[in-house]
């Protein structure tokens, strides 16, 4: 099927062209002939790279060309969210009858920004989405396609209730928007297109043809009957299957089951990749190493990552700040790194496709039972999606690192159907969360019409009546139980206290455990590290990282030294390790020593921050529902403390923009220990201070203008 064919105005098509689309992939073929331009709901089930971002532009530019409405694309992580929008951005460019504006919006869920109103292409993570329809904002109605990406993920235990619910809600709207699902292949493809009201498209092919195989002692098996060997060396099996790939001219990716191996497999191959690369090549890699290390602080990890992109290879996991990340993903793109090893969040997130795809291990630690178990099916095959560079690549290979399993192996991932998508809004925590926001956005609603709303999700679906009907009593007697509903003769309306949990979006336990330390607060003295311990230590903090053997003492002594800030006495057995590393980041220690001593990198501190900015926010709302006003000063030092990991006498400087964490200190040590002292000291004395220089001089005396 041609691009020039398609019922489509005709600068739709030329633009498509400009961007080297000619025909349409299979799958994205079939879509259109069920009904995609018709404003017909699909279900689209096809494995990576199969071409599914066209079939939301064709979708987005086919709607736009003949309504007025919005279209809403959702995406379960930010990155993925951010890939979208810089290439959504190009429809700006099609001159339409309507201008095209397009918008992105990931996070702070208690505020909805206005300016989502004046785009008619819109970019929501998930939970952004939840939170718009919690706060009932009216632009709702005026919704025409709804495009929900990795809708697969609906079985995710942590996030996939939110997903549920978004679609429960868009699917029952009076103006029946057009849904367009796009999903991995899964084996229950039918019944979630059967609970969207969508028609299903189901298509296996994929632009470069994947074989999958096992490697057991050097000798490896494909799918396709073909056997070959790897040559062996003492770097080991996943490393000798990445080189093997590197040799023949393509790249690999390596995955590692935790962050430890993926930087001991990296390390493994640098010097066997580096003996392939040009010279030319090497100068290149030597350009982005002194990159990786002139933007980051010096931490050993930041050091080791450094050393190793020299030598064409990296690794990638959470621990790594953002901008390690996103140089080690542009280069690698780019073919300039050519073996990556990572930690499995890579195949869930960014599109980085390699040419061999090798799983070193098909464990994974379970957080959950605290032991290794077997991946299942279907994140194998999202690992082995990855396969196959598009425009690069004749083929793709997936293999497997086994361990005398190869029949087994076989049997289970490669042959083996992916596990069906089972819902998790039954869950405890899912069903008080969403039942409270259901009760919130309709006042006065029956217990017959909750328990109709959650039979039309795919939980009711999958679940017994009388199973939902039992799991939703307890629910509601647990938010009636806390004062965050009340029942007025047949029918539930929200407190002021369920109201604000909800907008806040925590999970309703959260708020009460809040809600209950605050009341108990005593007014006479400070709380800082009562309030970290309480942020650290509540069910949605994360990533929470528990203590090692050499962290008690360490504990005991905070405890102690912190002991007049607590809100009830605790000992070092209810603490974790986050929390010693975020009272040691408002303390003012470096990465670098958070690092060192408690072996917390700056990719997990940057989220620990981040995470606990919000619940530390959540906290001063909450102290203001319980009219507790003596605590709000304290509370928004805490998250200006948590933003730029400052000791308490820095908090008026940073005030001032263009001042943070570093040149604060600085000033402070010259003297300058407030905005009185800013504003007294001459430009050019300011200009003299190391970090500071003639244009931040300037630009910091412009700011105390603007402060009052």
């Amino acid at each position: 099927m041609k691009i020039e064919k398609l019922k489509l105005p005709d600068p739709v098509i030329d633009f498509l062209k400009s961007q080297g689309f000619e025909k349409l992939y299979p799958p994205q073929a079939d879509s259109v002939k069920s009904g995609l331009l018709d404003g017909k709901s699909i279900l689209v089930s096809s494995p990576t790279a199969s071409g599914k971002t066209l079939i939301a532009i064709l979708a987005i530019l086919n709607y736009l060309s003949k309504n007025n409405g919005k279209v809403v694309y959702l995406s379960p992580l930010r990155a993925l969210a951010a890939e979208k929008f810089s290439e959504f951005k190009k429809l700006e460019k099609i001159p339409l009858d309507k201008k095209i504006k397009v918008g992105i919006s990931t996070g702070d869920f208690e505020n909805i920004e206005k300016n989502l109103e004046t785009n008619n292409i819109l970019i929501l993570t998930n939970e952004k989405m939840d939170s718009i329809i919690r706060h009932g904002v009216e632009w709702i109605e005026e919704i025409g396609l709804i495009i929900s990406d990795e809708v697969h993920l609906i079985g995710d235990e942590s996030r996939g209730p939110t997903l549920e619910m978004i679609l429960t809600q868009i699917k029952l709207l009076d103006t029946k928007p057009q849904i367009i699902g796009l999903s991995a292949t899964i084996t229950n493809s039918n019944e979630i297109a059967n609970w969207l009201g969508c028609t299903l498209v189901k298509n296996d092919w994929r632009p470069v043809p994947l074989s999958e195989g096992v490697c057991d002692e050097g000798e490896i098996t494909m799918n396709d009957g073909k056997t070959f060997e790897v040559e062996r060396s003492l770097c080991g099996t996943p490393i000798d299957l990445g080189v093997q790939s590197v040799k023949e001219g393509g790249q690999s990716l390596v995955f590692a089951e935790t962050r430890t191996r993926s930087k001991s497999l990296a390390v493994k191959a640098a010097d066997a990749i580096s003996q392939i690369l040009e010279k030319k090549e090497l100068a290149e890699l030597e350009k982005t190493s002194k990159k990786l290390l002139s933007e980051n602080e010096p931490a050993e990890l930041v050091k080791t990552l450094a050393l190793l992109v020299k030598k064409g290879v990296a690794f990638h996991h959470a621990g790594l700040n953002q901008k390690c990340r996103e140089i080690i993903e542009t280069e690698f793109r780019k073919g300039t790194i050519k073996l990556l090893s990572s930690t499995p969040t890579l195949a869930a997130g960014v599109n980085l496709p390699a040419r061999r795809v090798v799983i070193s291990n098909i464990n994974r630690y379970n957080a959950k039972v605290g032991a290794n178990r077997p991946i299942s099916v279907l994140e194998y095959k999202q690992l082995c999606g990855r396969a196959g560079r598009p425009q690069y690549d004749n083929y793709g290979e997936s293999i497997i690192v086994g361990n005398g399993n190869t029949a087994e192996l076989f049997e289970y991932y490669i042959n083996g159907e992916s596990e069906p998508i089972i819902s998790k809004i039954t869950d405890d925590k899912s069903l008080r969360t969403h039942i409270l926001s259901v009760i919130v956005t309709h006042p006065g609603i029956k217990k017959e019409a909750i328990l109709e709303f959650f039979l039309e999700t795919l939980g009711g679906l999958q679940s017994r009546k009388a199973t939902m009907k039992f799991a939703i009593d307890i629910s509601l007697r647990f938010l009636s139980s806390q004062y965050l509903i009340v029942k007025k003769g047949e029918r539930y309306a929200a407190t002021e206290f369920g109201k604000k949990t909800s907008m806040l979006y925590i999970d309703p336990l959260t708020a009460t455990y809040f809600r209950d330390a605050i009341e108990k607060t005593s007014k006479e003295r400070k709380h800082t590290f009562g309030f970290l311990h309480l942020i650290t230590n509540c069910e949605e903090f994360f990533p929470k990282f528990s203590l090692r053997q050499k962290d008690y003492e360490s504990v005991s002594l905070m405890i102690e030294n912190n002991s007049s800030e607590l809100l009830e006495p605790i000992s070092e057995y209810n603490c974790s390790r986050s929390l010693l590393a975020l009272h040691a980041w408002i303390t003012e220690s470096s990465e670098l020593s958070l690092s060192d001593s408690l072996g917390i990198e700056s990719g997990d501190m940057h989220r620990m921050t981040e995470n606990a900015d919000w619940l530390a926010y959540c906290l001063r709302e909450i102290s203001k529902h319980v009219e507790r006003a003596d605590l709000l000063e304290e509370l928004g030092d805490l998250r200006k403390r948590i933003s730029y990991g400052i000791k308490e006498e820095l908090l008026d400087l940073v005030r001032v923009k263009g001042i943070g964490r570093v040149r604060s200190r600085i000033l402070y040590k010259h003297g300058i220990k407030n905005i009185a002292d800013l504003r007294k000291i001459p430009v050019n004395k300011l200009a003299e201070i190391d970090k500071v220089g003639p244009t931040t001089a300037d630009n910091i005396k412009t700011e105390l203008r603007k402060i009052r």
